[in-house]
């Protein structure tokens, strides 16, 4: 019996000292990659960017981002950590946004992540996902949105804006609650 616990001991070392000299073996021969920021195919990168236009009619927009990509060929510019300011002639608005990307023959824009839209009345309009199509001077998502003003509150699953029409949409199924105000 103190034979076969001797076996079964020197077995038992045996295995563990294999298995620790295969661990070494390969823990020597692991590649570490090099830290820092993963390299991309954008023509510039930028920090800080700010970018205004004004137009005929008097409006006026303004945009900032902690960082910026430019890929020429797709005509696009990938932006971190996003804020528009647009003027019109009567209001104010302010967009952030996690990120986003500008369009440079359109200059059309999607804003996402954590979007949030406010007016200067009072309106807060909260989103995944929002689009400026230049041409047709509309904003729109196919997101679902929360728009909070005053006493209201609506939610739907898509939301469309004309401006030239002036022409707010809340599409899908829509969730409506207003409460009494406060007498002010």
């Amino acid at each position: 019996m103190q034979r076969l616990a001797s076996r079964i001991l020197i077995v038992v070392a045996a295995f563990v000292l294999v298995v620790a000299v295969v661990l070494v073996t390969k823990s020597r021969n692991v590649r570490t990659e090099a830290g820092g920021p993963a390299p991309t195919a954008a023509d510039l990168s930028i920090k800080e960017v700010e970018l205004q236009e004004e137009s005929a009619g008097g409006g006026h927009w303004r945009l900032l981002a902690d960082q910026a990509q430019v890929f020429d060929q797709e005509g696009r510019t990938a932006l971190r950590k996003v804020t528009v300011y647009v003027k019109d002639k009567e209001k104010n608005w302010t967009i952030v946004g996690d990120e986003g990307d500008l369009f440079k023959e359109s200059k059309n824009l999607e804003v996402r992540r954590n979007v949030v839209l406010t007016s200067d009345d009072g309106l807060r309009l909260e989103t995944t996902v929002l689009r400026w199509l230049g041409s047709e001077r509309r904003l729109w998502t196919d997101a679902p949105v929360k728009i909070i003003r005053e006493n209201a509150v609506i939610h739907g699953t898509a939301l469309d804006v004309n401006m030239d029409g002036e022409a707010t949409t809340v599409k899908g199924r829509v969730n409506a609650t207003f409460a009494r105000g406060t007498g002010k």
